[in-house]
């Protein structure tokens, strides 16, 4: 199915092809699946009581390693695939602001609270220290005033924050078909408006 193909009706479906057929990829030496981390973040917001929108961001962050022509293995050949923007682009026709700014502005986020608050940067896994380096490490105090004034910066830090806790090795969660209803309203929601 192509992007051209897709609409309101069926890019919840699409969404769960790529959890079945690419789900148990590899997620760039961390010791847990693609699907793992995005189910696991997942998990973390509704435990935290989210509202749809910010739980298909936190199941989605990561969506755009499955929409560029970057090759897989990128990040190990020491390039940035931009994931982050390519995720953010193919879910824009469907999803409100809600979900795609937080899929967006998730890289970015990471740079910032590396930069604003000393703790965060010990939450870093060795991958996530790695790929910081690559995406332009830690914001300069400059790019830190300016993505400050972000009006989605609370919702891209919550779902940063759970976006570092999502790689706990066999830590049980819901399947994609518990989230695939919860898409779909957020899919409606956007279609109406």
């Amino acid at each position: 199915m192509t992007n051209a193909k897709l609409n309101s009706g069926n890019i919840v479906d699409f969404i769960a092809d790529i959890f079945k057929r690419r789900g148990a990829d590899s997620y760039l030496g961390e010791q847990v699946t693609m699907s793992q981390h995005m189910l696991q973040t997942a998990l973390c917001a509704e435990q935290a009581g989210a509202d749809d929108e910010t739980i298909a961001a936190a199941l989605l962050h990561d969506i755009g390693h499955y929409t560029n022509e970057f090759p897989e293995d990128a990040l190990e050949q020491g390039i940035d695939n931009h994931h982050d923007a390519a995720g953010a682009r193919v879910l824009q026709p469907f999803f409100p602001a809600e979900v795609t700014e937080p899929v967006r502005l998730h890289v970015a986020t990471k740079r910032y609270l590396c930069a604003v608050d000393p703790t965060y940067f010990n939450r870093l896994s060795a991958a996530s220290v790695h790929s910081l380096n690559l995406q332009g490490g830690p914001m300069d105090e400059t790019e830190t005033a300016e993505f400050a004034k972000n009006p989605y910066l609370d919702l891209a830090i919550r779902v940063r924050k759970w976006d570092e806790d999502a790689k706990v090795e066999n830590l049980a969660t819901p399947s994609f078909e518990h989230y695939a209803p919860i898409l779909q309203r957020v899919v409606d929601r956007h279609a109406t408006q």
